[in-house]
């Protein structure tokens, strides 16, 4: 086959190469395309619930705090209230708790270093100087803490002399806008965790079996420039990857603190515990593009079970993501498929490859297997279903050895004296048989 595409080459012109070349670029490109497109309407609708929540939850502190505290000017609830919806998302109940601390490290260093060393320019940077560092000290790094005791700080060194008994309504200024905050996340505008992850695990699992179908086709039609463009865009995957953590650990924290949502807690937690798999998944898939580019450009022998197996594998994957969003409990499509996958990858072995088509079947078996654990097998059992299927593969076109073997005679004297009469046939010296 890959004569004949040479032959087709040399009998273009450079002006036709050009065109078809430009003509699959142009067809890529407008993929390409079309995928960005429609991750920025996933991450308009994201950007548009936040947003919603952030605008409610402001509102509210500042309705709450002038109610509950008196009248005046209560800028620290509703900037409390959106840092704890706008900040860390999936991890507002943590990043709540460290900006309540901040807050109150902020007053405490504020004041005691302004009573010592009174008000000033030079004050303030040493105070804030001392803040940072105490509440870096105490939480190992940056975050919320961090940032609320250093405007605390700054607040404290520098408005405090102007106007007297601020540190209170600062604590309780903070603490009304991180209740309310955590009320409309939690109680008044909860977001769907399943809809949420399944729009983030989508350009994901969209991306890998498209790459997997990728290199299906490259290893049928023998094509090693398409194989390095699907590896090339499976190392594209990175930011998907990134943000579908970022949405299962927000997910995570709706089912956790939103009783709306406890309903939905453990078809999200069978959901959310398939979608870790994923990236283990791609680094298999680019090592099976890696491999089956190599392969391709040393002229080694595909199987026609090969090019089927990488292919049975991507039709896992979406049979996964089918079986997660329907609350399938079993997985039973999903497991069927992979072992059709690991026995597609035996057969494939028994045919015969080298050294770069054996790399290929390896990693198959361990992506099946990976993929396996998703469906919720422990490793062992996943390895062991894997292992057997491709056994069975491997037998069906290579039966074992033993099996061919002429089964051992026994030691009675039957078999002695017919193994002394073949003998004596064998060397010529057959003689009457004596009973």
């Amino acid at each position: 086959m890959t004569d004949d595409h040479r032959r087709a080459d040399s009998v273009r012109s450079p002006l036709d190469r050009v065109a078809v070349r430009g003509h699959r670029e142009a067809a890529r490109a407008r993929s390409q395309g079309g995928e960005a497109g429609r991750l920025r309407l996933r991450q308009l609708e994201i950007t548009i619930v936040i947003a919603a929540q952030a605008g409610l939850a402001a509102a509210l502190a500042a309705l709450l705090a002038k109610w509950v505290l008196g009248s005046g000017a209560h800028v620290f609830a509703p900037a409390a209230a959106v840092g704890t919806i706008a900040t860390a998302i999936g991890q507002r109940a943590r990043r709540t708790f460290e900006l309540l601390v901040g807050v109150g490290l902020g007053i405490v260093v504020g004041d005691l270093l302004r009573f010592l060393l009174g008000t000033g320019f030079w004050q303030t940077g040493l105070v804030v100087a001392v803040a940072i560092a105490t509440a870096l000290l105490v939480a190992g790094r940056g975050g919320a803490l961090v940032a609320q005791a250093g405007g605390t700080a700054v607040l404290i060194a520098t408005l405090a002399p102007v106007q007297p008994g601020l540190e209170l309504p600062r604590i309780f200024d903070a603490l009304v806008g991180a209740v309310v905050g955590l009320a409309v996340v939690a109680l008044l505008l909860p977001v769907n965790p399943l809809r949420v992850l399944d729009r983030a695990a989508d350009p994901v699992i969209v991306g890998l079996t498209a790459r997997l179908d990728a290199v299906a086709r490259a290893l049928a039609e023998r094509n090693a420039d398409a194989a390095v463009r699907a590896l090339a865009d499976l190392r594209a995957l990175d930011a998907d990857v990134s943000r579908l953590n970022d949405a299962v650990s927000g997910a995570d924290e709706v089912v956790t603190i939103a009783p709306a949502r406890w309903h939905r807690r453990a078809q999200f937690h069978r959901y959310a515990r398939a979608t870790e798999h994923l990236e283990r998944m791609i680094l298999y898939a680019r090592s099976v593009a890696r491999r089956s580019a190599t392969a391709l450009q040393y002229g080694e022998p595909i199987p026609a079970e090969l090019p089927a197996a990488v292919a049975r594998l991507s039709a896992a994957v979406r049979e996964l993501r089918r079986e997660c969003r329907a609350g399938s409990g079993d997985m039973a499509g999903t497991r069927r498929l992979i072992q059709e996958s690991a026995e597609l990858a035996g057969q494939a072995w028994a045919r015969g490859v080298r050294s770069y088509g054996d790399g290929i079947i390896t990693d198959l078996r361990t992506a099946d297997s990976e993929l396996m654990r998703a469906t919720g097998c422990d490793p062992a059992d996943a390895n062991r279903l894997v292992r057997s299927a491709a056994g069975a593969g491997e037998a069906e076109l290579r039966p074992p050895v033993r099996g061919r073997m002429p089964r051992p005679q026994r030691h009675t004297p039957r078999a002695r004296r017919r193994t002394r009469i073949s003998r004596r046939t064998h060397h010529g010296r057959l003689e009457p048989f004596r009973p």
